[in-house]
């Protein structure tokens, strides 16, 4: 959830962070199971994919941030090295309020600081370095997560707090990394993803057209792979050997953890659990058709608007200005969650979040403003890169 900088802003991209917005509003607010226990709609299109999708777009931001196709090198790098870094401290801070509100929702912000910081060491890389950077991380970085996970300390909290970071820094660091909802070091592998989409050409509609094909294969591959080599019956034998699930057959564990899991997968010697592709379960198999989904919305957004006349444009940018500040209006969603501060009826009304931020957006758009958190991260991150200007 970073912002650009207003001048040379890609429409697509707002619209896609846009809709990224929405479908995490919507995991939050829709049931994940209609009344027959089958998987919801809403759950099944946003999944796991809404909060990738930001992830992926924070490494395209990034990447824009840094000199677009072109990246940034010596001095140039350092400067905007230390902007990120702030702007990664700043956005890991407001996470730590917003796990304090009580909304019940595993709010990710505090994670997305961590993987900024994690990214800075390749903001020089082309556009093929990162991709296949991407692509390695996205096996290595679960397997590794799978092994050291049972030597950490069990995660303590729904979600990052002040209070967690001064009482219990070290098992806030192993939660953040490994073992909390959106473990930093597996989610590199998103940010990664988006950084060499960042370094394409996406003025393009040849790179827009490849974004879709590939992501749609990437997401469908994943899918279809995973779902073989978990259909086996010594695999879901191994899946029943922990939790979630012990008194149920294998095929209905799949099913169940369908709905996703709280960020990682058991561990205690079942490798078996890296096969899965449930949401939220950082997996090779989870990463990769995440990161899929992610490219294909991203290229249907970019092509999209590529067709659009001005007027269309502007209107697009209008209607989901929500995209230009989600850190904001993230915000002020969980806040909206949080228990009292509403009545229950607009609390758990998907329709009154989606109005209530498409309004804000829509706003803020139509007067060429900056969202409050977003003007106040951005001009500290170019303070401390040396910059001046929006």
């Amino acid at each position: 959830m970073t912002d650009l900088p207003a001048p040379g802003r890609l429409v697509a991209i707002d619209v896609a962070r846009c809709l990224a917005l929405l479908g995490m509003v919507a995991t939050h607010v829709l049931v994940a199971r209609d009344p027959d226990g089958s998987l919801s709609f809403g759950q099944a299109l946003a999944g796991g994919r809404a909060s990738a999708l930001f992830a992926v777009l924070a490494g395209v931001s990034i990447a824009l941030m840094t000199g677009r196709r072109l990246p940034v090198t010596g001095s140039a790098r350092g400067r905007a090295s230390a902007g990120l870094a702030v702007r990664a401290v700043l956005v890991a801070a407001v996470g730590l309020v917003l796990g304090e509100v009580g909304s019940g929702i595993a709010v990710i912000l505090t994670y997305y600081g961590v993987v900024f910081v994690l990214a800075l060491p390749f903001l020089g890389l082309s556009a093929r370095s990162l991709a296949l950077l991407a692509a390695g991380w996205l096996v290595v970085a679960p397997v590794v997560s799978h092994l050291v996970r049972p030597s950490l300390p069990e995660r303590q909290y729904a979600s990052p707090t002040w209070g967690q970071l001064v009482a219990d820094p070290g098992g806030l660091l192993a939660e953040l990394t490994f073992t909390g909802y959106y473990p930093a070091v597996p989610w590199l592998a998103y940010v990664l993803a988006g950084m060499a989409v960042g370094r394409l050409d996406l003025t393009s509609r040849r790179t827009a057209g490849l974004l879709v094909a590939g992501g749609a294969a990437a997401a469908l591959l994943a899918t279809a792979a995973s779902r073989v080599l978990t259909a086996g019956t010594e695999v879901q034998r191994a899946l029943l050997v922990e939790p979630p699930a012990q008194d149920v057959d294998g095929a209905a564990l799949l099913d169940r953890i369908a709905a996703g899991l709280p960020g990682t997968t058991p561990t205690g010697g079942s490798w078996q659990w890296l096969l899965v592709v449930a949401p939220h379960t950082a997996t090779p198999f989870d990463l990769l058709q995440t990161t899929g989904s992610a490219l294909l919305v991203i290229g249907a957004a970019l092509l999209a608007l590529s067709v659009a006349g001005a007027v269309t444009g502007r209107a697009v940018a209008l209607f989901f200005g929500a995209g230009a500040m989600t850190l904001t209006l993230y915000s002020v969603h969980v806040v909206a969650r949080s228990q009292g501060f509403l009545p229950d009826t607009l609390r758990d009304s998907y329709l009154f979040h989606v109005l209530l931020l498409l309004g804000i957006g829509s706003v803020f758009a139509a007067t060429r403003s900056r969202g409050p958190l977003e003007g106040l991260v951005g001009a500290a991150s170019r303070a401390a890169a040396g910059r001046s200007g929006p």
